[in-house]
């Protein structure tokens, strides 16, 4: 979060609570099958959006204040239940928001008087949850990642288009004004032919990512708040007896999460990819990366520490990401053309808020035309109303509400969220698998080499 005495700070909630989760196997309901969809009421200008959070680790606790907040400025929204296989966060969260409380989410999911509900569990259940809901008449803010794979991507996206309901991919970042005012740019020509795109994540902090606090009294034979619901929780996943580190520090652990490339770089290669203004799956991506700092049995993890991807698109150019949780220096996001390049400001930047972004051109090679419309030489462009990560918050989550209403696209929309995922997907696949992926976007299938045209 923005500030350093914000109430809604993300690593206070992160430190207390780690996220939650279960498993996945998309089989569509008898409902998607025959097209007999449930639906829930029709929501006015002036209707008041209930909603129920599914997850309330870290971020769901974080998200869902996030929403009551807005609701009680604006009365856009309630919270009106919280479900979590951990009976602790379901009872602190209950009493936070003076609403139901849920140990199952299909308990959630099927009641009548719920609007839309946040799916912020660990990412082996984002596909199956958000389906689910679709399919009861739920529209949905689905936290990123969108899903744990491809093939999953591939389903809710059928399913949003069957269905006709919301789903905003909560990755705030692509809410940033700065990144819209870097695709306008780029869209006037500002940069020419495309290059090059790339960008950073980067933490000094093993305790904020990889080393959550452990409640030493929760687990499935804990009593009362201390039960956890273990066997949901893993759902499709591998059968495992009680781990509370799987638990409460899943992204250590490929069954659950996609480490580094799906919780970090989803924020930056989401809106790079809305910079670009036009639809793009990468058609080649290689990854690398290691234990660099933290070593595997001192955080008992499967995930690395330092994680970088390149990415070849069909267009012509590439994309560069690298990130570790050792180092806390950012790389500025930036987009390099053959006249130009548009730089973001410093990922790190969010306390003093974002007020512009820089346009270099490239003087040896600029035309008179470009000249006279650009310049020669670096400029700064302002954004009109400096915004930082609080910002992006409300404004994510109000554009989803907004959509609710007028049944239009949010900003991140599941089709444009998928571009992302393809990414990420691939990049873990090529670093556990040691080889180059590509892609087959018609097929949406992916092999070690390249695909016959």
């Amino acid at each position: 979060m923005s500030g350093k005495n914000s109430s809604f700070n993300r690593r206070d909630f992160i430190k207390s609570a780690a996220g939650i989760g279960a498993a996945l196997t998309i089989v569509p309901p008898a409902a998607a099958q025959t097209g007999k969809l449930s639906t829930n009421r029709i929501i006015g200008a002036n209707d008041r959006i209930n909603v129920g959070v599914i997850g309330v680790g870290g971020r769901g606790t974080y998200v869902g204040r996030f929403f009551s907040r807005i609701g009680q400025k604006t009365n856009a929204c309630q919270i009106v239940a919280v479900c979590d296989v951990y009976q602790k966060r379901v009872s602190s969260n209950k009493e936070y928001h003076k609403c139901g409380g849920h140990l199952d989410y299909r308990e959630v999911i099927g009641r009548k008087d719920i609007d839309a509900v946040i799916v912020a569990t660990p990412d082996h259940w984002h596909a199956k949850i958000a389906i689910e809901a679709m399919n009861s008449g739920k529209d949905v803010y689905l936290e990123k990642p969108m899903t744990h794979t491809i093939e999953q991507a591939r389903q809710v996206i059928a399913a949003v288009r069957q269905t006709k309901r919301v789903v905003q991919v909560g990755s705030q970042t692509t809410s940033a004004v700065h990144w819209w005012k870097a695709r306008k740019l780029i869209a006037d020509g500002a940069i020419g032919p495309m290059v090059m795109s790339q960008g950073s994540y980067h933490r000094n902090s093993k305790s904020d990512w990889l080393d959550w606090v452990i409640d030493p009294n929760a687990g499935p034979n804990g009593k009362g708040d201390d039960y956890v619901d273990w066997k949901m929780w893993l759902g499709s996943a591998s059968k495992r007896p009680w781990d509370a580190d799987r638990f409460f520090r899943f992204r250590k652990y490929w069954d659950y999460s996609g480490g580094i490339a799906t919780d970090l770089f989803f924020h930056v290669a989401a809106p790079i990819n809305i910079c670009w203004g036009e639809a793009q799956f990468p058609y080649k991506v290689m990854a690398a990366g290691g234990f660099y700092t933290f070593q595997p049995g001192e955080i008992r993890g499967e995930v690395p520490d330092t994680f970088h991807l390149l990415a070849e698109y069909p267009k012509g150019h590439s994309m560069v990401l690298s990130s570790t949780m050792a180092n806390s220096q950012h790389i500025p996001g930036l987009i390099r053309g053959h006249e130009g390049t548009v730089i973001m400001v410093d990922h790190g930047g969010f306390e003093s808020g974002i007020d512009h972004v820089i346009l270099r051109p490239e003087r040896r090679v600029v035309t008179d035309e470009y000249k006279a419309k650009f310049g020669t030489d670096e400029t700064r462009i302002p954004i009109e109303v400096p915004n930082n990560e609080e910002d992006w918050m409300v404004t994510h989550i109000t554009n989803f509400l907004d959509c609710m209403r007028n049944r239009k696209q949010p900003t991140l929309d599941v089709e444009s969220a998928a571009r992302t995922q393809v990414l990420i997907s691939m990049a873990v696949r090529s670093y556990r698998e040691g080889l180059v992926m590509y892609f087959d976007e018609k097929n949406w299938k992916v092999a070690a080499k390249p695909f016959k045209a």
